[in-house]
Parts: structure tokens; sequence; C-alpha cells
């Protein structure tokens, strides 16, 4: 529903700082407007992070413009007519009004204009293509403020056009859709995305896992993934094959809302080929290997069995493991399972007492002595829980250092 206060008297009201910073913007740059999300976003009286606005001036006119007001100003993407003034920390996109000279379905040839319908035009949805001046005035070329108010996702103009200008909005109408659509599905921007879904094929990895974390992470997931899956598209993001109904059951847990996890319960296949394939970040990569582990914590362990568990993984990854195997089971809160990971949370890591220098100072001989010892005390050590202290281990591994000497 749209929100009843106007735009920027919201903002005003709620985010003052902004708004001031806002105003210094405009006395620079009087012409310019907020656009795209920061509209969408301020119609609906939701919570606005990214404040864009669109100039008609070119970039070096307003960097120029902003440097002699003494903002700070950076050319983060001069090809594509953005810089970015940062005014206390705070960072404002600020873009030259464009159109599309030539696209492949990745990248996108661009040339300045001072025509406000011509930039929306190029955008992707209707409720994305909406200004507001420094006065408050919405414009509105493409009905975005109808669409929003009925939940309608629909593509400017002609959706197999945007579509083919950059294959990355088949994904983000999904997002969209699932965001702020209500009902069904726009069957124009259906028909096209079924029509086109190879065109996945032709974006960058690191951009497919962007949208789809997103997707992961947002409302509908199951509903979401399955109109993918409908359309041709969930087989070219995740050819490695997927398991919705675990995902769904993952959901039905109550289980945290963290992108790799919800992965790791969709993804069929490999996970390590996932996370190749999608050049997840390294921290991303490992947390989605850990969660196939074999060491698993089940409900009823005591610490005595949880302890050597804990003292070997990271606990986050073992958590991660518990919530995948309830999902696996018929996937509903389970309060064992719920108990299970309060005592792993509730659990210091434990930490063996002793090092090399402990069996050094004893008279064992450095170096492989020294790594093979300490091996065997420490697995005596987690045998026991993880209960022994440092004078219980120098104890057993003074009995192991006797052993050895006996049988020389």
């Amino acid at each position: 529903m749209i929100a009843t206060d106007p735009p920027l008297a919201r903002l005003r009201r709620d985010m003052p700082d902004v708004m001031a910073q806002l105003d210094m913007l405009w006395t620079i740059l009087p012409d310019a407007r907020l656009v795209g999300g920061a509209v969408r976003d301020l119609l609906l009286g939701g919570r606005v992070t990214d404040m864009d606005l669109a100039s008609p001036h070119a970039p070096e006119s307003v960097m120029e413009r902003l440097r002699h007001a003494g903002i700070r100003v950076v050319p983060t993407g001069l090809s594509h007519g953005t810089v970015t003034a940062v005014l206390e920390g705070r960072p404002f996109e600020i873009t030259t009004l464009r159109r599309d000279e030539q696209t492949d379905g990745r990248h996108a040839t661009v040339a300045w204009t001072h025509d406000w319908r011509e930039d929306a035009a190029r955008r992707d949805f209707t409720i994305n293509a909406m200004s507001c001046d420094r006065t408050g005035r919405v414009h509105d070329y493409f009905n975005g403020q109808a669409d929003l108010a009925a939940g309608r996702v629909r593509f400017v103009g002609n959706a197999r056009l945007r579509i083919t200008e950059d294959a990355l909005r088949i994904l983000r109408f999904f997002r969209f859709q699932a965001r702020y659509g209500r009902g069904a599905a726009d069957g124009e921007a259906i028909a096209a995305i079924t029509a086109l879904a190879g065109m996945i094929e032709r974006l960058s990895v690191e951009r497919i896992w962007l949208e789809l974390k997103r997707i992961l992470v947002g409302p509908q997931v199951v509903a979401t993934l399955e109109q993918m899956r409908g359309c041709g598209v969930l087989g070219h993001v995740l050819p490695e094959g997927c398991d919705i109904a675990r995902l769904e059951r993952l959901l039905a847990c109550d289980a945290p809302a963290d992108a790799v996890l919800r992965l790791a319960a969709l993804v069929a296949g490999d996970t390590r080929a996932v996370a190749r394939r999608l050049r997840l970040s390294r921290a991303d990569s490992t947390a989605l290997a850990q969660t196939r582990g074999t060491v698993m914590p089940m409900p009823g362990m005591d610490a005595g069995m949880l302890a050597p568990m804990l003292a070997d993984h990271d606990r986050r990854d073992l958590l991660w493991r518990t919530w995948l195997c309830q999902a696996d089971g018929p996937g509903a809160p389970d309060p064992a399972w719920t108990a299970l990971r309060a005592r792993l949370d509730g659990m210091e890591k434990p930490v063996f007492p002793l090092t090399g220098r402990d069996l050094v100072a004893a008279g064992c001989s450095p170096g492989v002595s020294v790594g093979r010892v300490l091996g065997q005390v420490r697995q005596w050590w987690l045998e026991g829980g993880c209960t022994a202290g440092h004078a219980a281990c120098i104890g057993r591994m003074q009995a192991i250092l006797q052993h050895e000497r006996h049988n020389l």
C-alpha cells in the first residue's frame, strides 16, 4: 500500500540528517532528482537504504560543482556516468541521465541525455522508474505508482527487450516479485523470461550469486524458486540440481535466514562444485563445504559427547549441520533439536591444555616426536570428553614417554 505521507515529508520527519544532506546537494544540483529504489521505498513508507540521484549534467560537471562546494566526490563509474558524493561519511550516488547506445545482454554502451523520460525508459521495472524532485513531486512516466499500489511487477515497455538489454533482469524480476508482487506474476514478463531463460548463461557467476543470495534470504523463497524452475531459469542458475522440498523443510524448522545455509539445503549436488562455479568467497565456500561434514551432534548427546566435536569444529558449522539434519526429517520445530542447539550455544569451546613446549620441557625430543606424542595426548583428552586439565595431560604425556623409553 502506498504511504499517505508525501515522500520528502516522511524523509524530513524520519531521517532529518539525510534530508539535510539532500537539501545541500539540491542547493548545488537543483535539477537533480531522487531515483529508483529510494522513490519506490519512500512511497511504500518502508526502510530506505540507498539514496541515489540522477542529474542532466555530465559527470565531469557534477564533480566540478560538488568539489567547488567543498564536497568530497569519488568517480565511481565515470564510463556509466556515476559519481559518488560523500557527506559526513554517507555516500550519495549521482548518475547522469543516459540512454543505451548498444547492449549485449551483459554490458551497455551509454550516451548522456537531458530527457528524464528517456532515462526512465531504460530502467527495468515500472516501480523502479520513478523520480522525485526537490519539491517532492514524483515523476512517473510508466504508471509505477499504480503498479506499486496493486502489487504488480512489470517491465518498462517491452519485457523481451528489457531482458535482452541485461539478462540479470530475469533474476531481478523474481526477487522483486517476491518482495513487492501480489497475486499472479505478470504474464508478459513470465512469457519473456521463459523464452529467454538461456541468456542466464551469459552472466558472470558473481552477478548470479549476488541475486540468488538476495532471493534466498527474501520473502516467499520456496514459491519463487518453484516459479524459477517452471520458467526454466533455476536449471541455468544451479545446474548441479536442486532439492526445493528440503529447503522448504529447513524453513519450516525456523532455521536462521542465512543465504549459505539455505543454499546448502537447496543444492542436491556437490557443494564444492557449486562453490567453485559460483566463485563464492573463501569464507562462504568453506561454510558451504562444512555443512556436509560427517561429525553430527544429535539430540540426547551429553556434554561429554558434544565437547570433542566443539573442540575440533567451528560452532557455527556444527549448528548448521543440526539444522540440515533436522530438515532431513519431518521439517518442523522440534524441542529436542532446540535443546541440543541451546547446549552447543552455551558450551565454551574446549581448548587443549598442552603445547609443544610442555613436551620439550618434559624431555621429549623436538620435531616429529613432539607432534606425535602431542597428538596421542590430545586424542586421549578428546576421548575423555575434554575434561582433563593441564596436570592430568602432563601425567598422560609422561606415561607415554616412560612407556616409549621402556620399550627402547
